[in-house]
């Protein structure tokens, strides 16, 4: 028997959000050898939609909830949707941590649909104004306190997918994760006030790279013995996570939503996530998800009816997320200092390929974390697109990669008795390796902090002495 909790996502205020998922999944876990009856389904009821609320307390009362439960041998699997990962997710990491103050159960399966996991470039638009026009319309309030939390680069996020980076493999624990996500939005419900619901690389809500857990932690920092002004580049990868693409599916809505349409792909993907059970069956379905997104990128034109007017082509590359942290090894952030990416050899921000900078965000609590949206099929250099109606038309040439990239790091102080010194990567590294396809990177830019003599000088002199014009003198070592 298979206790299956079903958690939703921020904003939700009614269960039919799970639409007929849960009970397709029931009636077709039999055929799959699966022991799932009704009674071993629970609906989730949270609310994210009180300002007051904290993704802390969303995540303590989950707990109190499942000491509830009739867990057979104290496990159980767990179907989340969007924020419902991070919430659970969020869990599991305070559940390691404080195991006196959670509850002891066991988490087998978490399948992810949709999940938020680096966040959402629409959480800053739900804090802003259409978060307080849907509060007068539907009498909730947004949720700022879990919007926080969803924003690209918040530090929040940045907390928990860090620990995960360097964290053990769940896996060899027995604990499976699996992120299954929409790839592409549903253009019926495309807002023309807001962009990002149509944005091509997201599913509409989510972007793909923000939704996998395949993802990196890259420094940018000075090497003992080098240069000050030359950044070397150090990278850690996160442990395999099963992830799959769900072709034509959406973030929501009943015609191609991932959980409220409850498309046969997404049953059947969550049928073969329930029947892994050993480290080596998860690997080979690390592998098969892998083949099939690789065949889905291979098909990646999709042809837009609009109405009686020729097709709107959409390309569906991969894309990728870079998220930057600007500091100083004290742990200063930089405020306004400007990252500038260039290419080829010598580097030339000129050079960079046509097309790559899809969107950039700044953390609205934290403006040195940007987040860029890359065209990572750009920055490698792809093959010619053909017209999958017409092999012979052209949908876009064929594009060189521009390898290596690099980056410079122009900081705000330049001068005074502490200040920053621009910056720039080593000749012989290649930003490019940080990034994946699909794929979320963490990158630090970690500058020097110039500390000068002025700061603090020794006298032996008697006389009153006015120091606060001295001269700055060398650079502390």
């Amino acid at each position: 028997m298979t206790t299956l909790v079903f958690v939703h996502g921020w904003s939700v205020t009614n269960t039919s959000t799970y639409g007929a998922l849960p009970q397709r999944l029931q009636q077709q876990a039999v055929a799959a050898g699966i022991a799932l009856d009704i009674a071993d389904i629970w609906l989730s009821e949270y609310v994210s939609f009180d300002d007051a609320v904290t993704m802390a307390d969303v995540v303590r009362a989950f707990d109190h909830a499942l000491r509830d439960l009739p867990l057979h041998d104290g496990r159980f699997a767990c179907i989340t949707h969007s924020t419902g990962g991070p919430v659970v997710r969020e869990w599991l990491r305070a559940q390691r941590e404080r195991p006196g103050a959670f509850g002891s159960m066991r988490l087998t399966h978490l399948m992810m649909l949709a999940p938020a996991n680096f966040g959402s470039a629409l959480a800053q638009l739900g804090k802003g104004v259409l978060g307080e026009l849907r509060a007068w319309t539907d009498s909730v309030e947004p949720g700022q306190r879990i919007l926080d939390w969803l924003e690209l680069g918040s530090a929040e996020s940045l907390a928990l997918n860090l620990d995960h980076i360097y964290g053990g493999d769940p896996a060899s624990q027995g604990q499976y994760l699996f992120v299954l996500t929409g790839d592409r939005p549903d253009r019926s419900l495309y807002d023309h006030v807001n962009s990002y619901t149509g944005e091509d690389g997201s599913d509409g809500v989510v972007r793909i790279a923000a939704a996998n857990l395949n993802a990196h932690h890259a420094v940018l920092a000075r090497k003992s013995g080098a240069s000050a002004d030359t950044l070397a580049l150090h990278l850690a990868s996160a442990p395999r996570t099963a992830f799959k693409l769900i072709p034509g599916a959406s973030h929501s809505g009943n015609q191609q939503g991932i959980m409220a349409a409850a498309p046969d792909a997404t049953v059947d993907a969550l049928l073969r996530c329930l029947r892994v059970d050993d480290a080596a069956g998860y690997t080979q379905l690390c592998d098969d998800f892998a083949a099939e997104n690789a065949a889905r990128d291979a098909d990646r034109v999709e042809l837009e009816a609009v109405g009686p007017f020729p097709s709107r082509v959409h390309i569906h590359d991969p894309r990728s997320l870079l998220i930057v942290r600007l500091s100083d090894e004290s742990g200063e952030p930089l405020l306004g200092s400007r990252l500038l990416l260039k290419a080829g050899t010598p580097p030339n921000p000129d050079w960079m390929p046509q097309g790559f900078m899809l969107d950039r965000q700044a953390n609205s609590q934290h403006a040195n974390v940007v987040s860029f949206f890359l065209n990572h099929a750009l920055l490698a250099g792809t093959a010619r697109v053909a017209d999958p109606a017409n092999r012979r038309k052209t949908l876009r040439h064929a594009i060189a990669a521009h390898r290596p990239y690099g980056a410079t790091v122009q900081p705000a102080d330049l001068g005074g008795l502490v200040h920053h010194a621009i910056a720039s990567t080593s000749a012989d590294d290649d930003l490019f390796q940080v990034i994946g396809p699909h794929q979320t990177t963490v990158l630090d830019v970690v500058l020097p902090r110039k500390v000068h003599e002025g700061v603090f000088r020794l006298t032996r002199k008697r006389e009153p002495e006015d120091f606060r014009w001295l001269v700055a003198g060398d650079v502390v070592p």
